[in-house]
């Protein structure tokens, strides 16, 4: 008997949500494979085969469980979707509807060979470039005609498929049953948060617990955006603009904790941003650090998680935004940056017309804010260095020689901001550790994490945090967090 396999067997039957995203259970006597919290009743342990991808598992000829769902399983830290450039870039690509299944014209995209490209996804993930984004598409329509009244054609484009035909095609073979089985009838269409006669679509999103999303809302309140984004309640919401493709899409989104579901969070965006689901659900899930594993960072991090498993590290959905926001928040109070932030979207962003009263501005966007003049933003009280060095930044994203995505290289992006006059360690490992999502990023001139450790001096600052790599930034939330504990 495998051992390994024994002990997958075993995280099956406990339900452990600690694996949730870590391997895939194909059944033999059902043909579906599930996640290992699927509550339907544990099969026998010799009709089990075990798989780390959705990919592998349906390249095994299994099809996808329909309770448990493994289109919502959330990804894993320590696998290759994270840690692998490659990787990255392919999910981020399909993503964006940049791939079709030429495998020499996404190897050519990616500046690699076809045969390292076949190379790295085999050994990676165990399954051909083509399967796998195969699968992703088919999951994700799989999300849509569960979740959502959206038609069947539009959601087949949605999901990256080039026709119709095609995609009943795959779906068929694949799941062994038409996409007009998994629709959502037309009559559970939502209306818009506010009840306004606007049709918006619902989503799910699911993570792995414990999750303290208090305390991540609070963080983003306390640097939130007026009329751009908003607090209430349990809800964040907030205004989108993206450029996909030459196309501009505008509308709105909200997320906030499901009302039924454990561990899930629901999310209703305009049906506007219908074409850029994909986008935007990926945003969200670096926003609101959904993939996050509570107990390997904890086990970390030690004592200094103890009380609080569940701080997340809060990303940002637009790292442009969240960034200006960060250097007009340089040395001045938490009020002022508000006033300073709220003053620059409504000056340089555009009005937008939501439900929501306190949704009215889409943030300005690199290209706008890269044409302005020192004068013109410091009219507004925003001294002129700090006006330059948002200038300079927006100019280096429009010429590629920044990347604010999750995908770029972290060290690389710190060291071409600090280039930046204006930008510093603290605020370029601060735009790393949100913007970039990096999880190592460490602000360690930090006067807040400085006082929490007890330390004056900056250089000790860094020693002391070493045994906390690859996690430093979510030290950093705990830090921050045990000073508003001892107010």
């Amino acid at each position: 008997m495998n051992m390994q396999h024994e002990h997958l067997y075993q995280a099956m039957v406990s339900h452990d949500d600690r694996f949730d995203g870590h391997f895939y259970i194909g059944v033999s006597s059902t043909g579906v494979y599930c996640r290992p919290i699927c509550r339907v009743r544990t099969p026998k342990r010799e009709n089990c085969t075990f798989y780390t991808t959705p990919a592998q598992a349906e390249t095994a000829g299994f099809r996808p469980c329909l309770k448990c769902r493994p289109e919502l399983s959330p990804q894993t830290l320590d696998n290759t979707f994270q840690k692998d450039t490659i990787i990255s870039s392919i999910i981020q690509l399909e993503d964006q509807g940049e791939i079709d299944f030429s495998i020499s014209a996404l190897a050519k995209k990616l500046n690699i060979t076809e045969r390292h490209l076949r190379r790295i996804t085999l050994e990676q993930l165990g399954t051909t470039p083509s399967n796998f984004i195969l699968t992703r598409r088919l999951l994700r329509a799989k999300k849509l005609l569960t979740e959502t009244p959206l038609s069947i054609a539009h959601i087949a484009l949605i999901s990256g498929f080039g026709s119709l035909r095609s995609f009943n095609t795959h779906f068929k073979s694949r799941y062994r049953l038409t996409p007009s089985a998994l629709r959502k009838p037309p009559s559970t269409q939502n209306r818009a948060a506010d009840n306004s006669p606007e049709i918006t679509i619902q989503l799910l999103l699911q993570y792995r617990p414990p999750y303290d999303w208090l305390q991540l809302i609070d963080f983003l309140q306390h640097r939130s955006i007026q009329g751009v984004e908003h607090i209430e309640g349990q809800s964040y919401i907030r205004t989108v603009s993206l450029s996909v493709k030459g196309e501009s899409y505008n509308g709105w989104l909200q997320i906030q904790p499901h009302k039924n579901k454990d561990n899930t969070l629901t999310v209703e965006l305009s049906e506007s941003l219908a074409a850029i689901i994909p986008i935007l659900l990926r945003k969200l899930e670096h926003q609101f650090d959904l993939h996050a594993e509570p107990s390997l960072i904890s086990n970390q991090l030690n004592f200094l998680a103890r009380n609080n498993p569940g701080i997340r590290l809060p990303g940002s959905f637009d790292g442009f935004e969240m960034s200006v926001r960060a250097i007009l928040g340089q040395q001045i109070t938490v009020k002022a940056a508000h006033t300073l932030a709220k003053r620059f979207a409504q000056a340089f962003g555009k009005p937008i017309k939501t439900p929501l009263t306190s949704l009215t501005t889409l943030f300005p966007s690199p290209q706008r804010v890269a044409g302005l003049s020192i004068d013109q933003i410091a009219s507004l009280g925003i001294i002129s260095k700090r006006a330059q060095t948002i200038i300079s930044l927006a100019q280096s994203i429009c010429k590629d020689e920044i990347s604010l995505q999750p995908t770029a290289h972290p060290e690389q992006t710190i060291a071409a901001l600090e280039k930046l006059a204006g930008i510093g360690p603290w605020t370029a490992h601060y735009i790393a550790m949100r913007a970039l999502h990096w999880p190592d990023a460490f602000p360690h001139t930090d006067l807040g994490v400085m006082k929490a450790l007890k330390e004056k001096r900056p250089k000790q600052t860094l020693l002391l945090a070493e045994k906390w790599r690859p996690w430093r930034a979510y030290a950093v939330m705990h830090l921050w967090e045990s000073l508003k504990q001892e107010k």
